[in-house]
């Protein structure tokens, strides 16, 4: 006998990628950012630890959300705090899907979506991505409560225009959420569709660029009146002080955001050319984090395999379109040299072949 839902029943639950116990391991499969916080960042989070953490955060995070606006160029009424875009993802289902309803995603791409819809009871449709992982020209659905675009695409690091998202938009008749987790590394963002359209959510997260993955912040912007229904959704009190302080502290420091993400940049680039070098094919990622197909004979599993024994540790999808491919985080040039003379030690001693 169960307690729980069918559907909860019968569903699989999200994996995290590994967080590995112990020390010496290269962690390329997360997209952490492998640069420190801003100082000011650390500094303001040791200042907030004291003793007002008696006292509940304010309910709205009102000093981080005019700060946002302030940095981002939008009204204030405009943003919503939540604990890392997951949770802000978890009220735009709340909010808009029922159980039954259509939500849409393409595919490959964040897995957490469709766990959230489970959850929810909503009905998911996975739609192709082309094979450059542009979109479909039928992937709009009129019908869909919800329209979820990641803007870089996890796991490809691919981006879709502004303007194919602008005509998306008009073509649906419930909401476009345009997830920019890792925006900072790609060359635009559409953070201004927001104040052209009535149905466009975008997110941001500070997990990746900003280096605050163990933070949980994250960040939604959208019309006033969007906000003011996902207020309705969010927990009471679902930011602590601490995030405020750090949310405020790294918006006030973006020139060190900016320098680490053009870093980060410059050792995609390497990374990219190490790979091709050896004869695996790269997406063009505007993240910080690619996505390498491994030809046969080799074997991107046993690769991923050999790699983490190693420890080495990417990232590996058993699913389609995924099988023969690896998601590689990307690391500092000590750690992209640590991999890449791993991988070309496995390729040679045929350790990794089919």
């Amino acid at each position: 006998m169960s307690y729980f839902r069918k559907n909860i029943d019968a569903m699989e639950g999200y994996t995290p990628g590994k967080q590995p116990k112990g020390e010496g391991y290269i962690k390329l499969n997360t997209n952490e950012n492998p640069f420190p916080p801003s100082p000011r960042v650390l500094d303001a989070i040791k200042a907030a630890a004291n003793d007002e953490l008696r006292k509940y955060p304010d309910p709205m995070a009102t000093a981080a959300r005019e700060k946002a606006a302030e940095v981002f160029g939008v009204e204030p009424e405009m943003v919503l705090c939540g604990n890392g875009s997951d949770e802000l993802l978890t009220m735009i289902i709340r909010a808009f899907a029922g159980a039954g309803d259509l939500i849409v995603t393409p595919y490959p791409t964040y897995s957490l979506y469709e766990t959230l819809a489970e959850i929810q009871g909503a009905r998911l449709e996975r739609i192709d991505f082309e094979e450059d992982y542009s979109l479909p020209k039928d992937f709009a659905r009129p019908e869909a409560k919800i329209t979820f675009v990641p803007n870089p695409n996890s796991p490809s690091g691919t981006v879709v225009s502004k303007e194919a998202l602008r005509q998306l938009a008009g073509r649906l008749k419930g909401m476009l959420v345009v997830d920019e987790a890792y925006v900072e590394f790609a060359d635009g963002n559409c953070l201004d569709l927001v104040h052209e359209l009535p149905n466009v959510i975008v997110l941001r997260t500070f997990s990746k660029s900003f280096s605050l993955a163990g933070m949980r912040v994250g960040f939604a912007f959208a019309k006033r009146e969007i906000i003011d229904g996902l207020v309705k959704v969010k927990d009471s009190y679902n930011v602590n002080r601490l995030f405020i302080a750090a949310a405020v502290a790294g918006l006030d420091d973006t020139a060190y955001v900016r320098a680490n993400a053009e870093k980060i940049r410059s050792n995609r680039a390497y990374l990219t050319e190490q790979l091709e070098g050896l004869g695996a094919f790269v997406w063009p990622s505007q993240s910080n984090f690619v996505l390498a197909r491994f030809a046969p004979p080799v074997s991107a599993e046993r690769l991923f395999e050999e790699l983490e024994a190693r420890k080495i540790l990417v990232r590996y999808f058993k699913q389609r379109r995924l099988e023969d491919c690896l998601r590689i985080t990307v690391g500092t040039r000590e750690e992209i040299d640590a991999l890449m003379a791993a991988v070309a030690e496995l390729v040679e001693s045929k350790a990794v072949m089919v």
